[in-house]
């Protein structure tokens, strides 16, 4: 259903409004996807759309998506309207307001053999990066902490190309879901720089394994590391401290897959 508008106060347009906000980043009913994109990975996913407000140049891009919906509201305006409602530069002037998923249930994460596991990783683009890694190299699920980033904020979705739709995820409830993970077969495994943590070219991957990833300024606790059964690291030379935490998810989803 095709709405043109020309005027950035119109209150249909409420999803859309403020997306620089934290308001979307945690316990909103809905998710933003942006660019063409990540909107064609969103209906791909399952995802129902609420509307839609995009530049005219789009619609024929997205009317065969769009035909099982015919009452979907598709507001249709210029690119500094729709920066003017958003309060950012719009990727391409496309973006899409759609029912956000439920997280994957523990049933299924518990059944897998690979999952990525964050602790306190705040940053949005981070945890987009670690989950389409995730995707990209084959494990099975990525589970945040309490409180690290949303996978469905509007940059998490953008950074994992959409693949924060697709791979299972799921928010822990607390430190104790790490002996839930014990219990049901799985061996932690510590990205680390401790000493004492083992060279990742010598470490025997078992056969069901949760990698920890901590934050991005200090790394895991001391109580996740001490819940860890093994700790490995990333040999490196004496000019880096430390790599960014989705280019370490990367050398070590990579090699523990």
């Amino acid at each position: 259903m095709q709405i043109d508008i020309t005027d950035a106060s119109d209150p249909r347009l409420v999803d859309f409004v403020g997306l620089r906000d934290a308001q979307l980043r945690r316990g909103e009913e809905r998710f933003i996807a942006e660019g063409l994109k990540i909107i064609e990975r969103a209906f791909a996913a399952g995802c129902r759309p609420r509307s839609l407000l995009l530049q005219p140049r789009w619609l024929a891009d997205l009317e065969p998506l769009l035909e099982r919906f015919p009452d979907v509201p598709v507001y249709v305006a210029t690119e500094k309207l729709i920066e003017k409602v958003s309060g950012f530069h719009v990727h391409r002037g496309a973006l899409g307001s759609f029912d956000r998923p439920a997280e994957a249930d523990w049933g299924q994460l518990l059944r897998a053999r690979r999952l990525i596991v964050c602790e306190e990783v705040v940053d949005h683009a981070n945890t987009g990066a670690i989950i389409r890694v995730a995707a990209g190299l084959g494990w099975d699920g990525v589970l945040v902490s309490a409180g690290g980033a949303d996978p469905l904020y509007r940059r998490a979705i953008k950074s994992s190309m959409g693949a924060s739709l697709e791979l299972p995820w799921r928010r822990l409830d607390g430190d104790a879901d790490l002996a839930r993970l014990k219990e049901a077969g799985f061996r932690l495994v510590a990205s680390t720089l401790s000493p004492r943590a083992v060279p990742l070219g010598d470490y025997q991957a078992p056969e069901k394994l949760a990698l920890l990833l901590g934050t991005e300024g200090s790394g895991l606790s001391d109580a996740w590391l001490e819940a860890a059964d093994d700790h490995v690291t990333i040999p490196m030379t004496e000019l880096v401290d430390s790599l960014n935490v989705a280019t370490a998810a990367s050398i070590f989803a990579y090699a523990l897959r």
